[in-house]
């Protein structure tokens, strides 16, 4: 597929059908333990209940032929007074990196949170090795609003940074 694949990309609210082809894209990244701070043990349930049961919506990003190619959820950040701000993850599978979807996904994200009410979207621990995710954010308006140091412990680099994101919507 080309970069401009992304345009025949639907992305559409995913639904409990879906949570096969969902975990198929999530349980590597959540395994592998470099930018999610997630178990890399996280059982199944566990993992579904995250990404799926409790976030206000979630969102499946397909190709033509219907295959999964990536996901994204959205809920807010804090409640109470700062459940004007929302907070979103977003995973690509391997097969489909670099085909733009992350940007889909995530500029489809900023409608969905405008339309759901919110106000903002914060990002709360973007690893700073995930070098390609911070500039991708940069890049679609997120600020750096700070950095944790050494908040991260990645498998194989130790202890990194991670960034809080920000952007008003």
């Amino acid at each position: 597929m080309r970069m401009n694949d992304a345009e025949t990309i639907s992305l559409r609210q995913a639904t409990a059908p879906d949570w096969p082809a969902l975990w198929q894209i999530i349980e590597p990244v959540f395994r592998a333990g470099e930018t999610y701070a997630i178990s890399p043990d996280i059982q199944e349930s566990s993992a579904r209940q995250l990404w799926l049961d409790a976030p206000t919506a979630t969102f499946i990003a397909e190709n033509e032929n219907g295959d999964a190619l990536g996901t994204y959820y959205i809920k807010p950040n804090q409640a109470g007074g700062g459940s004007h701000v929302c907070n979103c993850g977003y995973i690509v599978a391997p097969q489909a990196q670099g085909m733009g979807i992350a940007t889909r996904m995530c500029l489809h994200s900023q409608d969905e949170a405008r339309r759901l009410g919110f106000h903002a979207m914060q990002y709360n621990l973007v690893v700073a090795s995930n070098e390609g995710a911070v500039r991708l954010w940069q890049k679609l308006g997120f600020s750096i609003v700070g950095t944790l140091p050494d908040a991260f412990h990645h498998p194989e680099l130790g202890l990194v940074d991670a960034h809080v994101m920000y952007k008003r919507l």
